[in-house]
């Protein structure tokens, strides 16, 4: 164990934790681009530098460690004159479009500048400039928007395992890559457009939909697979915009393609809406009784003719354990059979 003292105010922390780690612990805010709780430190905006007793320079918060009878200040004249100063050099190299960006409203760039008042920037000089393109039907890449922070490098790294994307290029013209620059071709799980603090990462399917401001959001469950994830539901005017998921949530905020990108077909047309059922060797809308009692006879036709084997049931990896345990009840129960079985083998 540490103890260490931040901004005057003692506390006893593990050998593991980090300077910025123990601020939170405290309350005490420390502005940060590149960090995200669940990546591992990388301390590549410079943005969360604090002063330690002692050190000559100032040290990145997020990748310090802290050590025993440690002093540290994180607010000073000098710590937010540099903080300042590297935003601007951040800010320099940043279309300034946020009229119409899809993350305006919900960028923690605009925030921070929001924060340090800063209106003109005294950098000017060369900037990037890259073509937004992508040939694939998801995410869109505006690596002029791109600040580096390696967020979403990581996150396709360490969460879901798929190295998609990586640094590539040095100096000025770093920037986030594919292999060989190709299109990107990956899982499309959308990970890395949650974890992207500006607009360089965004879905396509909600380009133009709409801002935060006006949508109403809803909390349930993702209805592709028995998993059971957290999704938030953003929509305006009854139409779905977009889906998210909490960090707090059990799956921590992380999404599969599917869970992300797949609700389109709830606004389908093509979508049925009222039961079918078979007369004269055609489909007709019909209502649930007439078409639940329609199956019932043919269930009960079927094992008096030729016995409950006969009868087979298929549930469904969506259903909730309830609705599944209910099934296989009725089919085991209700009918005398134990050929029930499920399509779980995604």
């Amino acid at each position: 164990m540490a103890r260490i003292t931040i901004d005057g105010r003692p506390i006893e922390v593990t050998d593991s934790t980090t300077i910025l780690q123990a601020a939170k612990l405290l309350n005490i805010s420390i502005p940060t681009l590149c960090h995200h709780p669940k990546l591992t430190p990388f301390g590549g905006c410079r943005l969360c530098i604090v002063e330690v007793k002692g050190m000559p320079k100032p040290v990145t918060a997020c990748t310090t460690l802290v050590s025993n009878g440690m002093d540290v200040t994180t607010q000073s004249p000098y710590l937010e004159d540099l903080r300042r100063t590297v935003l601007e050099l951040i800010l320099s190299d940043h279309p300034n479009d946020c009229m119409i960006c899809e993350q305006a409203g919900n960028c923690a760039l605009q925030d921070l500048a929001y924060e340090y008042h800063i209106r003109e920037n005294r950098y000017t000089g060369e900037r990037r400039r890259y073509p937004t393109r992508d040939a694939n039907p998801f995410i869109e890449r505006d690596l002029e928007k791109c600040i580096l922070c390696g967020r979403c490098v990581k996150v396709c790294d360490e969460v879901q395992g798929v190295e998609a994307i990586d640094f590539g290029y040095r100096g000025f013209r770093a920037k986030i890559c594919t292999s060989y620059e190709e299109a990107l071709n990956c899982e499309f799980c959308g990970q890395c457009v949650s974890v992207c603090p500006t607009g360089a990462l965004t879905g396509k399917l909600w380009k133009q939909k709409g801002r935060k401001g006006g949508q109403t959001e809803t909390d349930t469950t993702c209805p592709y697979c028995g998993t059971g994830c957290n999704i938030t539901v953003h929509a305006k005017d009854n139409e779905i915009l977009k889906i998210t998921s909490k960090s707090q949530t059990w799956n921590e905020g992380w999404l599969c393609v599917k869970g992300r990108f797949g609700y389109r077909f709830v606004s389908s047309p093509e979508r049925l809406t009222r039961p079918l059922i078979r007369k004269d060797g055609k489909f007709i809308e019909t209502t649930w009784d007439e078409a639940l009692n329609l199956v019932g006879h043919k269930l009960l036709e079927i094992r008096e003719k030729h016995g409950p084997d006969a009868i087979g049931g298929l549930s469904s990896a969506r259903c909730t354990n309830e609705e599944n345990y209910a099934f296989q009840k009725l089919i085991r129960a209700g009918i005398g059979t134990n050929n029930v079985d499920h399509c779980a083998r995604l």
